[in-house]
């Protein structure tokens, strides 16, 4: 099963926190990723507008954002709202995930192999959602779903790769206090590179 690639600090150091069995076990939920996944992508949100964007009762909602901010991932937005209407937003952190601290822990395994399914199934939405969308032709022309196929490599050589394409990355990611360039929009970038089995002909 391939690791979450471990992503370089920004430039403003986020803290990196490391996700352990309790708080995977915390995460590991479809639906509380689904509520992740859009506060980390769209911001700050109520229980009520979530619910709304994902079909779900705003009182099971409101259960899981209690339960997210539990295991530290997000927290209440003081100073906005109301006692009967709170807004949740995304901790300010780097996760990482290493499935190897999990190997020789059986009862960790089944949240893992939650966690991973529904990591895998966010990133072929947003890709689905981008081809299904309209776009201008400057933006429809920029954008790429491509893939390698003719490469071998070491393990060795396969973590060299990672590490330089999220330096990359870590370039070109700007600082949270520079204000965006009014054309510009949110760019979402999936790294996705693993090992096949080779198979030979029949």
């Amino acid at each position: 099963m391939p690791d979450e690639p471990e992503r370089v600090p920004q430039p403003a150091a986020k803290p990196t926190r490391r996700i352990d069995a309790r708080s995977l076990r915390g995460l590991a939920h479809p639906l509380r990723m689904k509520i992740f996944e859009l506060l980390s992508l769209d911001g700050p949100a109520t229980a009520t507008g979530l619910s709304e964007r994902l079909g779900a009762n705003t009182g099971t909602v409101s259960w899981h954002l209690r339960h997210l901010a539990e295991h530290g991932f997000i927290e209440e937005e003081t100073g906005r709202g109301t006692k009967r209407e709170r807004w949740w937003r995304r901790v300010s952190a780097t996760y990482v995930l290493k499935s190897a601290d999990f190997h020789d822990d059986p009862d960790t395994r089944g949240a893992l192999s939650v966690y991973m399914h529904e990591l895998v199934q966010q990133y072929f939405s947003r890709v689905t959602d981008y081809l299904s969308e309209d776009w201008d032709e400057e933006w429809r022309n920029v954008g790429t779903v491509s893939d390698w196929r003719d490469l071998r490599m070491t393990p060795h050589q396969l973590a060299a790769l990672n590490a330089e394409l999220m330096a990359v990355l870590a370039r070109h990611t700007p600082a949270p206090d520079v204000e965006p360039d009014p054309e510009s929009l949110p760019v979402v970038v999936q790294l996705q590179s693993f090992p096949r089995k080779e198979r030979g002909t029949a």
